[in-house]
């Protein structure tokens, strides 16, 4: 233990020492100053020592952004960040992991930016789930504007299941809404079906049930969607709620095609209720169970004697 912190020492000493200038050394030598900090940082990691593990990363984030090096400074304030990480500083971590991310994109390497803001908002889910959420919109921003669609609209579909997760409902049905159009741009029809289930969840749960039809109506230009399980299930669940028939939609929202959706999206299924309580399927008539009774006294009838 004591040898890697003096080996940390010794490379912070060369660090500074490339650093310094002189009447013949006019530049202070950067890239070589970065070196030894990052071998600094790696020996203090090793010695368990994570806050100077953390000074050093930084210095070396510094050194290479004396020397426009962006890239190689972004990774050092990474790597400062997981050291965070280690010290359960989550929210610390963060914040250098942001500014990483800012460095990837002025450095033009845009996907390893968002790569970088997917991690973080997994980091602080567990904590925060409003900044994980601004995490996964930020990242599906940068993916969207390099036309990955694909991977922003994953990010995008984070972020609605934890503003769902949070009943932030009005923010969850705009989020969905926009990766129902994407899913739409790449031509992915079948999983504009499930956003369409998904938004009319989060609807009703808003008591917009003219919202919740205008989707199911919007749908039926999608290829595939009128006549499909999705549509018909749809259709079923709108008008049980409508008629307040309470069996009908809980027979829906109980369905395997809703209650197999995302764990945030199956929960709100099960938790729907109609307005006003709604109302049961009526019992038997008078006569009906005046015949019943009927029938049961034949049966005694019979067996009146024992069965012997």
């Amino acid at each position: 233990m004591a040898a890697k912190i003096n080996e940390a020492h010794d490379h912070i000493a060369k660090a500074e020492k490339y650093l310094k200038t002189s009447f013949m050394k006019w530049k202070p030598d950067y890239d070589s100053a970065a070196s030894e900090y990052s071998k600094a940082a790696v020996a203090f990691k090793n010695a368990k020592m994570l806050e100077e593990a953390k000074e050093a990363y930084l210095q070396e984030a510094e050194a290479h952004t004396n020397n426009k090096t962006l890239f190689h400074a972004a990774k050092a304030l990474e790597a400062a960040g997981m050291m965070l990480k280690d010290m359960q500083r989550i929210p610390e971590a963060i914040q250098y992991i942001e500014r990483a991310s800012m460095m990837y994109v002025e450095n033009g390497t845009p996907d390893t930016a968002a790569l970088a803001l997917d991690r973080a908002g997994k980091l602080i889910e567990s904590q925060d789930l409003a900044k994980a959420v601004d995490l996964y919109q930020k990242a599906a921003s940068v993916f969207e504007n390099e036309d990955r669609l694909r991977q922003a609209v994953e990010m995008l579909g984070k972020a609605s299941r934890l503003l769902v997760r949070q009943h932030k409902l009005d923010e969850a049905a705009v989020s969905i809404q926009k990766e129902k159009n994407m899913y739409k741009e790449i031509e992915n029809y079948p999983t504009c079906f499930k956003k369409t289930i998904a938004q009319v969840l989060v609807h009703l749960h808003r008591n917009d049930f003219v919202a919740a039809d205008k989707c199911v109506r919007e749908s039926y230009s999608l290829p595939g969607f009128s006549g499909s399980e999705d549509c018909i299930a749809l259709e079923q669940l709108l008008q049980g709620y409508d008629e307040q028939d309470e069996d009908q939609v809980h027979c829906v929202c109980n369905s395997p095609l809703f209650k197999y959706m995302d764990n945030d999206y199956a929960k709100l299924s099960i938790s729907l209720r109609v307005p006003g309580g709604g109302k049961k399927k009526a019992p038997a008539s008078a006569a009906d169970a005046g015949e019943g009774v009927e029938a049961g006294e034949a049966d005694e009838d019979e067996y009146a004697g024992g069965l012997c």
